[in-house]
């Protein structure tokens, strides 16, 4: 009897065993992509100047930063969201005949300018231009919520995951029959950078100054990666 039980155990596991490696694994990765519209900018632009005396470059730098400020309130700007990005000076020297000396200061202060309207970002850009500035560094745009976009896209990720199970399955003779494991790999919102706005040349800044700042709000792309392990037989 203990000999029968044994040997029927014995089968079991033999028919586990071939059950098991009757099985095969298919390890793929999936990714979801979500588009949203920006609600919030960050606008980066200051003063640059320069002088022979240090003093003056600086006070340059700073009177034009006070005015760029008193404009930007006047457009409605909290002067909470307006806040010191950068401020640099450093000396420019000439070297000629094998002799350094003292060229001039270059004197610069950025500012970071938060904005919620996303329509009136072109008419602050064009307001801190006429009051002083002459510098854009860019725009940065983000979105104030992400988190049904995130949902989404790893729905999205885990759908593209199965279809390349399915797709890798049928060219190879085998039907998914489960999954075996499933992990996250990231989830990501970043800029694409659609609508910055770049501008360091003074004609540049004339011809905005005529023709007034147009700024297209970028969307934000929320990306989701998974890692899928299906069974297939």
């Amino acid at each position: 009897m203990k000999k029968l039980f044994l040997l029927i155990i014995a089968l079991i596991m033999l028919a586990a065993a071939a059950s098991v490696s009757a099985e095969t694994k298919i390890t793929v990765n999936g990714t979801g992509e979500i588009k949203v519209s920006a609600d919030t900018a960050v606008i980066s632009l200051g003063v640059n100047a320069r002088n022979k005396d240090v003093l003056e470059a600086q006070k340059k730098v700073n009177e034009s930063i006070s005015a760029i400020r008193k404009a930007l309130i006047v457009q409605g700007v909290k002067e909470e969201n307006i806040t010191t990005e950068f401020i640099n000076i450093y000396a420019l020297y000439d070297y000629q005949n094998d002799q350094e000396s003292l060229a001039a200061y270059d004197a610069s202060s950025t500012l970071a300018i938060r904005v919620t309207d996303m329509e009136s970002v072109g008419s602050l850009i064009d307001a801190a231009f006429a009051a002083g500035a002459n510098t854009l560094n860019g725009i940065s745009f983000s979105a104030s919520d992400t988190e049904d976009a995130k949902k989404e896209a790893l729905k999205i990720a885990v759908e593209d995951a199965k279809n390349k199970a399915e797709v890798m399955a049928e060219a190879s003779g085998l039907e998914i029959t489960g999954i075996e494991l499933i992990s996250e790999g990231s989830v990501n919102s970043y800029d694409n950078s659609i609508g910055n706005v770049y501008a360091k040349r003074a004609d540049f800044i004339e011809s905005a100054a005529d023709t007034g700042t147009v700024v297209q709000a970028a969307k934000l792309i929320v990306n989701a990666t998974v890692s899928v392990i299906f069974t297939a037989e």
